[in-house]
């Protein structure tokens, strides 16, 4: 929840969604081996539920305030890979989430977003791509 929302106090009141979502809808898990992928699915789309909402909403990094605040002229830019997947669509960036933040296979991606498994391979790499073109255009990727 966190990864999607950026905010630790609204990444809680997406757990706490979660949790109503999830007790609310128990008898609808068919298999109890997949709990955890269809408590995943239901974070995925609580976090983005919770950013549409709130979408009109601009949040203030903790991080910038140290900079507005300073009389520094010539502040260096920093990228880190979260600003760069914070770029991507949405269902890029669960791919990549779950993909290498959570391990997760291809096919449990697709599994756990509802999508074919080729579109998930394919969401991947153009996604992938997308953080590589965003790398190079940075300066700080070289082939």
């Amino acid at each position: 929840a966190y990864v999607y929302v950026k905010n630790k106090d609204d990444a809680l009141d997406v757990v706490q969604e979660v949790a109503y979502r999830s007790f609310k809808n128990i008898d609808t898990l068919k298999k109890p081996e997949y709990f955890k992928t269809w408590l995943i699915k239901i974070t995925i789309r609580c976090a983005i539920d919770h950013l549409r909402k709130n979408s009109k909403v601009v949040q203030l990094h903790p991080e910038y305030e140290e900079i507005i605040g300073s009389d520094i002229e010539d502040i260096p830019l920093t990228i880190s890979l979260h600003q760069l997947v914070e770029e991507l669509n949405e269902d890029e960036k669960s791919v990549i989430i779950l993909r290498f933040y959570e391990g997760y296979s291809f096919r449990e991606i697709a599994e756990t977003l509802t999508i074919p498994l080729g579109t998930a391979k394919s969401i991947l790499y153009r996604a992938l791509a997308k953080l590589r073109k965003q790398v190079k255009g940075v300066g700080i990727y070289e082939e």
